[in-house]
C-alpha cells in the first residue's frame, strides 16, 4: 500500500524485511555493525533449533489440508512499539535501528513469543520504490500520532474520471542492491540475505476505490450512479493487472511458497508451489499465493458485492497459484459469492463472522483462519480465564476444519509484552489439547 508515493505496508517475509522507501541514508557505524552481527548470531542459532522444522511441519499441512490441531500465531502489529521501544534501540544510524527492530522481533518470537511461527536463518531485503497515485489522492484530515482520520475523496463527479491515470511504479535497483550489499557485508556469512519483491499487501481495490470516491458514496453510487461505478472499477482492475503485468515481465515477483507472510495472516510454507514447469528464474504470479479482500464493503449486501466487486477481484485472483480471501469483513455474509473465487485455500474468519456457519462452509476443504478479537490483548493485565474459554469454544465449533488461530491488528497491547506471550501460551495448550 502506498501513501502520496510514500511505502506504507508493514508486511514481511519472515519478518526479516523491512520498508527501504522511507531510509534516506543507506550507511551503518562500526558500532551498529557489531550490535546487528550480535543479534544475527540469537537468530541464527534459534533457526537451527530443531524446534522450528516442527513449526514448519504444522505449516505444511495444514496448507495441505491435511488434520492437524490448530496453528498458533500471534503478531503483535502496532504492539511492537511496546515490547520493543525506540529508546532501547542501540544502533545509531535510522537503516541500522530498522534492521535492529527487525532482528529483535526474531529473537523475541524464537525465545519468548511461544507461538508457532518460525524463525528462519534469512533476512530478506524488499526493493526500494516509490508508486504514484491514480491521479487523484484523498486529503486527510486529522490521524496525527497514528490516531483516527477522515478524509477528503478527490472523485467527487464521475465526469473527471478522464484525470485518472494507472500508477507509476518507479524502482530505485541502486538503492536495492546498495542495500543488499550492506546486508551481506555486515552479516551475511551468519544469515543468508535475500531480494524480495513485497509490492502489494492485498488486490482487493476497494480501499483505493473508497479513498477516490468516500466510502458512503460508493454506498449510493450502487444504485444512483451503478454504470459509472463499474467503469471506474474497470480502470482499477486494469491499473492492478497492469503493475501485475510489469511486476511479472521484468521478473521482479518473488516466490512465497516458505516463511514469507501471507494474506490476512498465515505463512506459505507449501509445496504445491511453484507449478510443476517452473524452471527456477522468472516467477509468475501463477506461481505464487494471491490474496484479495473487501473490508470497506461489509456492509454491502452480497448481491451489491457479486455486482460491483466479485467481477472485478476474479481475473487477478485467478492468475495466482492458491488464494487466501479476506480480513475483517464478515464472510459468512457473502461466502456464497466468495466461494467462486478460483484455487481458494485461506478463508479468514473475523470477529464479526457467525463461526459455526463458517465451520459448516469451510469443513476440510479450506483453511479456516481465525481471527480472535484484538481488544482481548489491549488491557494492561488480560483475562486469561475468559480468553481460554473463548478460544476453547472456538476451536470447539471448528473441530472439523483446518484451524488456524491468528492475533493480530492490535493497536496496543496495553503496553504490556506479558499480554502475547499469555495469549500465545493459552492458544497452544488448548490447541494441543484438542
Amino acid at each position: 500500500m502506498t501513501e502520496g508515493g510514500r511505502i506504507v505496508s508493514d508486511q514481511t517475509a519472515y519478518g526479516l524485511s523491512m520498508v527501504t522507501g522511507t531510509i534516506k541514508n543507506i550507511e551503518l557505524t562500526k558500532k551498529d555493525r557489531i550490535i546487528l552481527r550480535e543479534l544475527a548470531q540469537r537468530v541464527a542459532e534459534i533457526a537451527m533449533r530443531p524446534g522450528e522444522e516442527s513449526k514448519r511441519d504444522l505449516w505444511y499441512k495444514i496448507n495441505s489440508l491435511q488434520p492437524t490441531r490448530p496453528v498458533v500465531f500471534c503478531d503483535p502489529e502496532n504492539g511492537w512499539n511496546e515490547i520493543i521501544p525506540e529508546e532501547t534501540l542501540q544502533n545509531e544510524t535510522e537503516l541500522g535501528r530498522h534492521w535492529e527492530m527487525l532482528l529483535r522481533k526474531e529473537i523475541f518470537w524464537g525465545n519468548e513469543m511461544g507461538d508457532d511461527r518460525p524463525v528462519e536463518p534469512l533476512f530478506c531485503i524488499p526493493y526500494a520504490y516509490s508508486e504514484s497515485d491514480w491521479g487523484m489522492h484523498e486529503v486527510r484530515i486529522g490521524g496525527v500520532g497514528g490516531g483516527s482520520y477522515r478524509w477528503d475523496a478527490p472523485l467527487k463527479d464521475y465526469k473527471n474520471m478522464d484525470k485518472l491515470h494507472f500508477p507509476e511504479l518507479i524502482i530505485d535497483h541502486e538503492k536495492t542492491d546498495r542495500m543488499v550489499l550492506l546486508a551481506e557485508d555486515t552479516f551475511g556469512d551468519i544469515l543468508k540475505v535475500e531480494k524480495r519483491g513485497l509490492w502489494w499487501w492485498s488486490l482487493g481495490m476497494t480501499w483505493t476505490l473508497v479513498n477516490l470516491r468516500g466510502l458512503e458514496q460508493i454506498m449510493i453510487d450502487m444504485f444512483d450512479f451503478p454504470k459509472e461505478l463499474h467503469q471506474l472499477m474497470v480502470i482499477l482492475r486494469d491499473g492492478h493487472m497492469a503493475k501485475v503485468d510489469y511486476l511479472e515481465k521484468n521478473n521482479l515477483l518473488s516466490l512465497n511458497n516458505d516463511g514469507t507472510y501471507i494474506g490476512s495472516g498465515g505463512y506459505g510454507y507449501t509445496h504445491e508451489l511453484p507449478q510443476l514447469d517452473f524452471d527456477g528464474g522468472n516467477v509468475r504470479t501463477i506461481d505464487i499465493w494471491g490474496f484479495s479482500e473487501s473490508q470497506e464493503t461489509c456492509y454491502v449486501s452480497p448481491e451489491m458485492f457479486e455486482e460491483f466487486i466479485f467481477p472485478y477481484q476474479y481475473p487477478l485472483l485467478e492468475r495466482f497459484g492458491l488464494n487466501c480471501y479476506g480480513c475483517c469483513e464478515p464472510i459468512d455474509k457473502r461466502w456464497q459469492v466468495v466461494k467462486k473465487f478460483p484455487r481458494l485455500r485461506r478463508i479468514s474468519v473475523s470477529p464479526w463472522a457467525n463461526p459455526k456457519v463458517m465451520a459448516e462452509y469451510l469443513g476440510s476443504n479450506y483453511i479456516y483462519s481465525l481471527k480472535p478479537n484484538p481488544a482481548d490483548l489491549a488491557v494492561p493485565q488480560i483475562d486469561q480465564d475468559y480468553i481460554r474459554k473463548k478460544i476453547r469454544n472456538a476451536f470447539q465449533v471448528a473441530k472439523n476444519c483446518r484451524v488456524e488461530i491468528i492475533m493480530k491488528d492490535n493497536h496496543t497491547i496495553g503496553k504490556n509484552p506479558e499480554n502475547v506471550k499469555r495469549w500465545s501460551r493459552i492458544a497452544k495448550e488448548e490447541a494441543e489439547n484438542l
